[in-house]
C-alpha cells in the first residue's frame, strides 16, 4: 500500500503543537491565531433554514436545488456584478475538497503542470501532488510580468489557480492584471480558476474583483471559474457549504463527474446556503466586526515592531520584522499567541507570519494587550 508520507508534505499544522503547547502556558491560555476559523455565530436566518428542511429523507442532487444556485446567481449579481446562469453553478462539500481534487476530477496526472501562487494556501499544491501532476508554484508579479509579457510558461500548464484576495498576504490584483492573465491562458487553452472566497472582505479602499466580472472577462466565462465559499462570510465553516462557477463547458464536466463520485452537498446544508446568500445583513454586521478587530490588532503589532505587508483584504495580517519566521512564531507564543509561520504557504513567505483576525473581542483584547506589555 502506497505511503501517505512519500507523497505529501508533513501536515502544516502539526509543526505547530509545541508553540501551541508553550502558548497554553501562559497565564490567561492561548490566544489562537493562527487559524482563520469563524468564532461568531451563525446567522439565525440560517439556523432557521437549516431547521426547517431538516426532514430530508431522500438523496440531494449533485448539481444542487434551482433554489441554492438561484440564489447564488442574485448573490453574485449583487455583490459582485457579476452575471451568472443557473445552470453554470455547482454546490460544492466545503471549497477545499474542491482545491485539494479539482486537478483529478479534471483528468490531470503525470505529464501535466498545474500551477498556483506563491506564497498561498497550501492545498492548491496537494491537489496537485494527489493527481500526479506537476507543481508549478509562482509568484503573482512573477506571473504577470514574465510569463504573461512573454516568458517562457510550462508547455504542460493545464490548471492555473489565481487567488485573490490572496491568503496569507491579503494581496489584491487589480481588474487590468486579471484581464491579462485571462487573455493569456485562454491563448494557451489554460483553464483559469480563481478562488474569491475573501472577495467581499477588502479593506483600505481595496476593492478586490471576480475573474468572472465582464471588465476581466469580457463578458465571456470560456475558461473561467470562480470559487466561492460561505464559510467566512457568513460563519458557516462547520456546515461545509460553498460553490463554484463560470464556464458552461466546464462546470457540466466537474458535473458528470462529481455525479459518478456522490459529491452531494446535504439538502438541509443547501436550504442554510440558500438562506445564507439570501440575507446580506448578517453578511455586513460581521464584516464590521472583522474591520474593527483588524484596527486595534494591526495598531497593537506595529507598537510592538512589526511592519504590515499587503493585507489590504482578507481576514489576516502578514507581518514581519524581518527575521525567520519561526523565531517570531516562538515570540509570539511566549507571550499565549499563536500564529501561523509564513513559511506554511511557500519558501517566499519564510520572513512574515500570518495572524488571523478570527478571534472573539475578549480575545482579540487579550492579543492586544500581551502585545502592549512587551
Amino acid at each position: 500500500m502506497p505511503n501517505v508520507s512519500t507523497r505529501l508534505p508533513q501536515f502544516p499544522w502539526d509543526r505547530l503543537k509545541p508553540y501551541a503547547a508553550k502558548a497554553d502556558a501562559h497565564q490567561g491560555g492561548r490566544v489562537d491565531l493562527s487559524v482563520g476559523t469563524p468564532v461568531d455565530p451563525t446567522p439565525e436566518s440560517v439556523r432557521r433554514a437549516l431547521s426547517a428542511a431538516a426532514d430530508s429523507p431522500g438523496y440531494p442532487t449533485t448539481h444542487g436545488t434551482a433554489r441554492l444556485r438561484e440564489a447564488a446567481c442574485a448573490w453574485m449579481g449583487r455583490a459582485l456584478g457579476v452575471d451568472v446562469d443557473p445552470v453554470s453553478v455547482l454546490p460544492l462539500i466545503g471549497s477545499k475538497e474542491l482545491v485539494a481534487g479539482l486537478p483529478a476530477l479534471l483528468g490531470l496526472g503525470v505529464g501535466d503542470a498545474v500551477a498556483y501562487p506563491t506564497p498561498a494556501y497550501p492545498t492548491y499544491e496537494i491537489g496537485a501532488l494527489l493527481a500526479g501532476a506537476t507543481t508549478v508554484p509562482v509568484a503573482d508579479q512573477d506571473l504577470i510580468e514574465g510569463w504573461v509579457d512573454g516568458g517562457e510558461a510550462p508547455a504542460n500548464l493545464r490548471l492555473l489557480w489565481l487567488n485573490s484576495p490572496g491568503n496569507p498576504h491579503g494581496r489584491v490584483l487589480s481588474a487590468a492584471a486579471l484581464r491579462e492573465i485571462v487573455t493569456w491562458a485562454r491563448q494557451r487553452g489554460v483553464l483559469v480558476v480563481s478562488d474569491e472566497c475573501y472577495i467581499t472582505l477588502g479593506w483600505a479602499g481595496a476593492d478586490p474583483v471576480s475573474v468572472l466580472h465582464p471588465d476581466v472577462c469580457g463578458g465571456s466565462h470560456h475558461g473561467l471559474i470562480a470559487l466561492h465559499s460561505l464559510s467566512k462570510r457568513s460563519n458557516l465553516a462547520g456546515y461545509r457549504t460553498a460553490f463554484l462557477a463560470g464556464d458552461p463547458a466546464a462546470v457540466a464536466e466537474l458535473l458528470e463527474v462529481r455525479k459518478h463520485a456522490g459529491m452531494m452537498m446535504p439538502g438541509p446544508m443547501q436550504a442554510a446556503a440558500a438562506a445564507a446568500l439570501d440575507d446580506d445583513a448578517h453578511a455586513a454586521a460581521q464584516k464590521e466586526r472583522h474591520r474593527s478587530r483588524r484596527t486595534v490588532l494591526r495598531t497593537a503589532l506595529e507598537g510592538a515592531g512589526f511592519r504590515i505587508d499587503h493585507s489590504e483584504a482578507g481576514l489576516y495580517l502578514w507581518s514581519t520584522r524581518d527575521e525567520d519566521c519561526w523565531r517570531s512564531v516562538d515570540w509570539f507564543a511566549q507571550r499565549g499567541i499563536l500564529v501561523a509561520p509564513g513559511e506554511f504557504y511557500g519558501p517566499t513567505g519564510d520572513r512574515h507570519v500570518r495572524v488571523a483576525l478570527t478571534a472573539t473581542d475578549d480575545r482579540i483584547s487579550a492579543a492586544v494587550a500581551r502585545l502592549a506589555s512587551g
